[in-house]
């Protein structure tokens, strides 16, 4: 790592982790809620999102006094890797539900049986009831579709902006030196222990806290190709920032019309969305090595 960059990474993680763990410390500490569907607990993590994004700001403009909308890829310019970065997690979402489906203890519910299951703890009889007989002009998993395509470029992506200026900004031209894998490997380590705190209180594995962390670990290391492929071919955080949107507003679909299994073993985060992941990754693969053979040739 050169010199310069090896500062700057230094200085982007120490404010980063110390922004983002001390707080989440200082919420837990307090008896701050770790029920996710909870307000106190959606504002927290909301907040946790930006601090890579606060961090990266004032790593780039305050201390190195450079540039941020060119050297951090922070354009609008569209191109075809925008519109695969706005529909990749659909597919990649719908993909996880498909596999889930292959383990023996899982199954197709078109009721949402289990989905009412995994809710039971979270909300009230009340907001049980009203779920359950709620009446809507199509089924709920087309409106969630819908829902979260339009999340994705709009306030979903504004989220995954927070993060993204800092993983696929700062650390991405600060590590981009050491070639795709190598740096995808480095950013994803990083972003799955950056996790650490908010899945320690429950975040995506209530049931398996400790475990969590290191499936978390795992999650990001094996997301992160796809996100370094969109952040390079697009020129642009902003189609990063789209990605990150569209899977935290489409990944509940992976296991909306699933009933059985667990945390560990269907939805993105689990089992099933690594298989895809790594299905993924091999086919990025593949198109890199084919791009690379047509570029020497």
């Amino acid at each position: 790592m050169r010199i310069g960059d090896n500062k700057k990474v230094g200085l982007f993680l120490a404010i980063t982790f110390g922004l983002s763990w001390t707080m989440a410390m200082v919420y837990w500490l307090v008896g701050g809620s770790t029920n996710t569907a909870s307000t106190p607990y959606f504002i927290m993590t909301i907040t946790f999102m930006f601090t890579p994004m606060i961090s990266a700001l004032l790593v780039q403009k305050l201390i190195f006094k450079q540039d941020i909308r060119k050297s951090l890829g922070v354009n609008f310019k569209w191109n075809r890797w925008w519109t695969i970065a706005w529909l990749l997690p659909l597919v990649i979402a719908l993909a996880t539900m498909g596999v889930g489906l292959l383990f023996p203890s899982v199954s197709f519910s078109l009721g949402m049986e289990g989905m009412f299951d995994r809710f039971e703890g979270l909300l009230t009889p009340e907001q049980m009831d009203e779920m359950r007989n709620m009446e809507l002009p199509v089924h709920p998993f087309f409106i969630t579709l819908i829902q979260g395509l339009i999340a994705a470029l709009t306030i979903n992506a504004v989220a995954g902006f927070g993060e993204e200026l800092g993983w696929r900004g700062i650390l991405y031209e600060s590590l981009k030196h050491k070639g795709f894998w190598r740096m995808s490997l480095i950013i994803g380590l990083i972003w799955g222990i950056w996790h650490a705190p908010i899945i320690l209180m429950g975040h995506n594995y209530p049931e398996n806290p400790i475990t969590g962390i290191f499936m978390m670990i795992a999650f990001c290391i094996l997301f992160s190709p796809i996100f370094t492929l969109i952040r390079e071919k697009s020129g642009s955080v902003i189609a990063a920032s789209i990605l990150h949107g569209g899977i935290n507003a489409l990944g509940g679909t992976a296991i909306m019309l699933l009933k059985g299994g667990n945390e560990l073993l269907i939805g993105l985060t689990g089992l099933a969305g690594f298989t895809v992941l790594i299905i993924f990754n091999i086919m990025i693969l593949i198109y890199l090595n084919k791009s690379n053979k047509l570029k020497t040739n």
